[in-house]
């Protein structure tokens, strides 16, 4: 008698992260199509969990790879590309002994209890990227940053920017102002009564203030937003019940509870002197991301998030690193308009009935209007409960039009990075890292930002498949 073997219901993007990255040295990569506009000079940098399992044992989240960095170099001669693992510390122990030992995100410590409390979290440095003067910065959100070697990418080790306690959190989304040359970012340090803590760096990346705030409860932030002179946090109604992970019993993932009776807590702070203008509360959502923030004519801030109704996106994201996903998650593009003197919000309304994750804004708009945002979406055709991300798209406030990018069929894209011209003002590109399913090979695609529409200007190919990742940014020459 036969058996009838299960046939695999895994879709073409599996194919990424199907077995741990190749890392590979500087190498000059081919042009497959078009050409290297002459005024793209500077370096791409790129973040993602590259391995999810490591002796025969999985991960328990997408959240829980060992990150790894992607440089692209743009220059005169051509491009060139390097890809390395962050060497934190929980890295190396891993790959000396071949096993998982660290819980993480999604997982608590493999083997006996008493693991738990030895060896309760591995920085992963996983989630992004900060480009400095003279290092990059791998970021992960629980956990003071890693260094590297901006053209190498050699790790130099935990950077505590000249003011941060050992294992204070410093997060993945720094807001930088590029016209004070100001980095603004946060960490939640963790606790049955969690506290918010924010810092202001020099650019540099040296901190040289720093305030802290009680938070009710002990909330899942992940990102704020730089809005004009303020500094706004949105706190979803997600609660983490500390106790399971502070005795080891569950993983933080496993321990985050949607609470919609608490509804969206609110914080709007100076950035001036780091001190709190207002709390407020509104209804309940939740977001990961935030697109851009400023302040209108009227004296109102202006609040641009990838709106969640509930947090099954956590649900979806777990599934993603088994390869097959079933959660259904739709977040939109929503402007949130709010008093800062009393946090109040007076007006919710959504942009576009298209999802909407990774939204960004041209780096010199951070904190100020932005006619355009970007953003990675689905395909209209794509079942979203069991595909990934599959299109980058452009919204444009003023026409209130979705232009999106045709990649085809089985191609997967990461977050579209926005690129200033160097040499003229009116031009602008987005560049984006494509894996391809139907040949198990990654590329880098260069569009023109005013024709997302059209043929990549120019596309490159990767020496190896570069993993789904999460966030980058562009450092010019």
């Amino acid at each position: 008698m036969h058996t009838l073997e299960k046939k695999s219901t895994k879709r073409a993007w599996s194919g990424a992260i199907a077995q741990p990255a190749a890392e590979f040295p500087p190498t000059e990569l081919s042009i497959i199509s078009g050409n290297i506009p002459e005024g793209l000079r500077g370096t791409l940098y790129r973040n993602g969990p590259a391995r999810l399992e490591r002796g025969d044992i999985h991960v328990g989240h997408w959240f829980d790879g060992d990150g790894a960095i992607l440089a692209v170099n743009f220059n005169d001669s051509g491009a060139t590309g390097v890809y390395r693992y962050v060497q934190t510390a929980g890295y190396q122990e891993e790959a000396a002994a071949d096993k998982l030992l660290y819980g993480n995100y999604g997982m608590t410590a493999p083997g006996p209890i008493w693991n738990q409390w030895r060896r309760p979290v591995k920085n992963a440095a996983n989630t992004s990227v900060l480009a400095l003067p003279d290092k990059l910065l791998a970021l992960w959100e629980g956990d003071n940053p890693y260094a590297l070697d901006l053209q190498t990418l050699e790790t130099r080790g935990l950077d505590n920017l000249g003011a941060l306690d050992k294992g204070l959190p410093y997060s993945a989304h720094p807001k930088i102002d590029y016209q004070t040359r100001e980095i603004f970012n946060f960490g939640v340090s963790p606790g049955p009564s969690a506290k918010l803590n924010v810092y202001k760096s020099n650019f540099t990346g040296k901190i040289v203030q720093k305030a802290e705030f009680k938070l009710e409860g002990f909330p899942a932030i992940h990102d704020f937003v730089l809005a004009g002179q303020y500094l706004v946090f949105f706190a979803p109604a997600v609660r983490v019940n500390v106790w399971p992970i502070l005795f080891g019993a569950s993983s933080y993932s496993d321990s985050l509870q949607w609470h919609p009776e608490v509804g969206t807590q609110i914080l709007v702070i100076d950035r001036e002197n780091l001190s709190l203008v207002s709390r407020g509360q509104t209804e309940p959502w939740f977001q990961w991301h935030f697109a851009n923030g400023y302040v209108d004519a009227s004296g109102t801030v202006i609040v641009d998030i990838a709106r969640y109704r509930d947090f099954q996106t956590n649900q979806y994201l777990k599934e993603v690193a088994t390869g097959e996903t079933h959660t259904p998650a739709k977040s939109t593009l929503t402007r949130v308009h709010l008093h800062p003197d009393t946090g109040k919000v007076t007006v919710i309304q959504e942009l576009i009935d298209r999802h909407c994750e990774f939204p960004s804004v041209p780096q010199q708009n951070v904190g100020q209007a932005s006619r355009y945002t970007y953003m990675s979406s689905f395909r209209q055709e794509s079942d979203i409960a069991q595909e990934i991300l599959n299109t980058i798209a452009r919204f444009d406030s003023q026409t209130e039009t979705f232009t999106e990018a045709d990649l085809g069929e089985n191609r997967y894209c990461s977050e579209p990075i926005h690129v200033q011209d160097a040499q003229n003002q009116e031009q602008s590109w987005v560049i984006t890292i494509v894996y391809d399913g139907n040949s198990d090979s990654s590329e880098v695609w260069v569009f023109d930002s005013d024709r997302l529409d059209e043929t990549p200007v120019c596309k490159l190919g990767l020496p190896s498949v570069i993993p789904h990742s999460f966030h980058g940014t562009w450092k010019p020459n």
